[in-house]
């Protein structure tokens, strides 16, 4: 007899451990824009984590095999939306990213659309188990993920096109791709890399200036390396315990750039120094071990696939926000995941959850 889906199995310690980083993340944004023109940005995100909340819960109550039988048309829809974003999307700043519905919402499918991929990648790796992975196996796996990377790329939003990337890596590793192949498309993609770059015809000038900043922002202090030097000393000022909450010079100066978003984690570590920053990446640390130990412990394959989908892109996101931050990584305005304010990424986050959450409860599902 079929036992159903019960809150009894849910992942709780890994839900404690999101709600204290979001809980940080609302004081952070207070903090931030306490003296800005975004003042009261902490209570929208207390909105976009209550939406998220119950987002999670009521994805986690919807079997993943159904979504898993219906991901084909909902990778459909994708691209169609993804296409009519080029053709009528709102414009902002020069870019084309959302779509404007009744009511002023705006809509970003691009958002969802790794949500789509994680699930779509699970489907057709976990399909393929017990196969060596042929070329076509390959090249049909970069396809489904590479045609909605180039229509978000066209927008242009190399940040978010970006975290595509490692839900491809992650089916090709888990589906068994050989190390010959593995050498072989890496090489590839290096080369394929260094001839988009000197095109000039994929990125932007603004783009490439954003990429190769990181390296020497002192060549263009005002400019193009801006950013990255603010915030170098902004987590510098911090020293080991911060100038405490609402202190940070650099944050409350409005010398750090958008400090409730991309450049949150400088701001945190300016106003709580070396061990705030320490106590942050630890709660990642142990969001992202429950997370692989909910993987190991599914009770299928594609469920397996699903959860590591999820670890992939917080992992990438966690690791180019946290190196953009202390200059290591290039600025590609990529959030940082249950901290930067934001309704899209936050409801992104809490859904992978929610579909996480599902894989662990079918476990006890009889």
């Amino acid at each position: 007899m079929r036992r159903f889906l019960s809150f009894r199995d849910f992942d709780w310690t890994l839900l404690g451990f999101v709600l204290v980083l979001s809980v940080i993340s609302i004081l952070e944004i207070y903090s931030a824009t306490m003296h800005t023109k975004f003042v009261g940005f902490e209570k929208m995100q207390m909105l976009w984590l209550a939406g998220g909340l119950v987002a999670m819960f009521t994805l986690s109550l919807i079997d993943y095999h159904r979504l898993l039988e219906i991901i084909h048309w909902i990778y459909g829809f994708c691209l169609v939306s993804l296409a009519a974003v080029l053709v009528v999307g709102t414009k902002v700043l020069g870019a084309r990213r959302w779509i404007k519905l009744p009511g002023g919402i705006h809509f970003q499918p691009s958002e969802w659309v790794k949500l789509v991929l994680i699930v779509a990648m699970a489907r057709y790796f976990a399909g393929l188990a017990g196969k060596t992975l042929t070329w076509v196996d390959v090249f049909k796996g970069m396809a489904m993920v590479g045609v909605p990377m180039l229509l978000v790329l066209k927008q242009p939003d190399l940040g978010t096109s970006l975290t595509y990337f490692p839900i491809l890596l992650c089916g090709l590793f888990l589906g068994g791709i050989d190390w010959k192949k593995a050498t072989i498309i890496g090489v590839v993609s290096v080369t394929l890399v260094g001839g988009i770059w000197m095109s000039g015809k994929v990125l932007k000038p603004y783009q490439k200036a954003r990429l190769t900043s990181f390296l020497n922002p002192d060549n263009d202090p005002k400019g193009t390396g801006y950013q990255i030097r603010q915030s170098l000393i902004a987590v510098g000022d911090g020293g080991v315990f911060g100038r405490g909450a609402t202190k940070g010079t650099q944050t409350q100066g409005d010398f750090l750039p958008i400090p409730y978003t991309d450049f949150i984690f400088a701001a945190f570590c300016e106003e709580h120094g070396f061990v705030g920053a320490t106590v942050v990446l630890l709660l990642y640390f142990l969001i992202l071990m429950r997370l692989i130990q909910n993987a190991q412990t599914a009770s299928d394959l594609p469920g397996t696939f699903l959860v590591m989908g999820v670890v992939a892109v917080l992992i990438f996101q966690i690791a180019v926000n946290v190196g953009m931050v202390v200059g290591l990584m290039p600025v590609t305005g990529i959030p940082l995941p249950l901290m930067s304010y934001g309704g899209s990424s936050v409801l992104f986050t809490f859904l992978a959850l929610g579909m996480v959450m599902n894989v662990r409860m079918s476990r006890f599902v009889n």
